[in-house]
């Protein structure tokens, strides 16, 4: 199975917190799952850790080193992602970036792990709220 973590997800499954659940960490430690980041989170990290260093105190640097050596897949954006946009409408979820990791998780037929109920809200098949 192919999945794609929410930049949340991601977080928590590098620190090891206790918010990501047993299910969730099992299907991240599956062998036969791939995991995916989407290069939207470092992004997102990076604005963050630019506005808010207390709070967010990895840079996009950091994280993509840590991804890397947890052996996570990189996901770019590409223009089937961006198209994928006009369907899903701004009044459920505004966030640019919870957008984006939908539509790539749709265009690319990967399960989205997240813990946002913005996100759970569209009620798609393909996102697992966890």
């Amino acid at each position: 199975m192919k999945i794609l973590l929410d930049t949340h997800v991601i977080l928590w499954s590098l620190t090891d917190s206790k918010k990501l659940t047993k299910k969730a960490r099992e299907m991240i430690n599956d062998p036969d799952n791939d995991i995916f980041i989407s290069i939207i989170s470092p992004w997102e990290i990076q604005i963050k850790h630019d506005k808010y260093p207390d709070k967010m105190p990895i840079d996009s640097t950091d994280f993509l080193d840590y991804c890397s050596k947890a052996g996570y897949n990189k996901l770019s954006v590409k223009p089937s992602h961006i198209a994928g946009l006009s369907e899903l409408g701004q009044s459920i979820h505004g966030d640019p970036f919870d957008r984006m990791l939908i539509c790539q998780a749709k265009a690319e037929n990967m399960i989205l792990m997240t813990n946002d109920k913005n996100i759970s809200n569209y009620k798609k098949k393909f996102i697992l709220y966890i």
